[in-house]
């Protein structure tokens, strides 16, 4: 009993964890990075998602992984640039598909886009700079127990976000991620589970969005949506910015 206990409770940890597994872009399919699949892949497969590191969270708000993962304890400190983008017009919806969510591991769901160089996202690495904006979040419903993430408990569940119609066109960086509360009563304890992918978008805008903020440096770990009980009933206040509109 005493080895059998641990090796459960470890399966049960792997288990209860996700990432984005694929997305539709402009009516495509987009099979995301696949962390226990591309690193053993010879040639490796060309994604515009960058890389994870694996099904676990990031707990720590002060390091480079909570921008689009990494695993810093590993010596992996942060992630690094896809080679590709999925051309994509401002205005349309992307729907993001992760694994199976638990749904022990209720919380919200946020989505930041960044505008990377006029060459393209596939050198960029925006590091500590101010590059970010908000453009999605779902938060808690009043004080039920309907989160953001709800909807990803279910088979062929589905997050979703819409490219502001004004952005100018370029080459952007989307960050998705989720912040799971089941254990955020005390700091650490918030589970972040961020990825990036890539983009060209197409269209007549003009904006450029102000008011950025980077990561990591947008959060901290007193943050009402970040330190919380999820398990009383009570109002719920998505960290980060205000959502940018057009």
């Amino acid at each position: 009993m005493k080895f059998l206990i641990p090796t459960l409770g470890f399966a049960a940890a792997v288990a209860a964890h996700g990432y984005v597994d694929n997305a539709t872009i402009a009516n495509k399919v987009y099979t995301f990075y696949q962390p226990y699949q591309d690193p053993y892949t010879s040639p490796a497969p060309q994604r515009i998602s960058r890389p994870v590191q694996g099904n676990g969270p990031v707990q720590d708000v002060a390091i480079a992984d909570l921008q689009c993962g990494g695993y810093s304890e590993g010596g992996i400190v942060g992630s690094s640039p896809a080679p590709l983008h999925a051309e994509v017009a401002a205005g349309s919806e992307v729907s993001l598909r992760w694994t199976l969510w638990p749904d022990s591991h209720v919380g919200p769901t946020l989505t930041y886009m960044a505008r990377c160089p006029d060459a393209g996202c596939q050198n960029y690495m925006p590091n500590s700079s101010a590059v970010w904006f908000k453009v999605k979040e779902e938060g808690r419903e009043g004080t039920s127990n309907t989160w953001g993430d709800s909807k990803l408990m279910k088979a062929g569940g589905a997050a979703t976000y819409t490219i502001p119609k004004c952005l100018k066109p370029g080459y952007y960086l989307v960050r998705h991620e989720i912040i799971a509360l089941h254990a955020a009563y005390a700091y650490p304890g918030a589970q972040f589970y961020p990825g990036c992918h890539q983009l060209k978008v197409t269209g007549t805008g003009s904006t450029t969005p102000a008011g950025l903020v980077a990561f990591p440096g947008a959060y901290k770990g007193s943050d009402a949506g970040i330190t919380y009980d999820a398990y009383k009933a009570q109002a719920y206040t998505v960290p980060g910015p205000k959502v940018f509109t057009c």
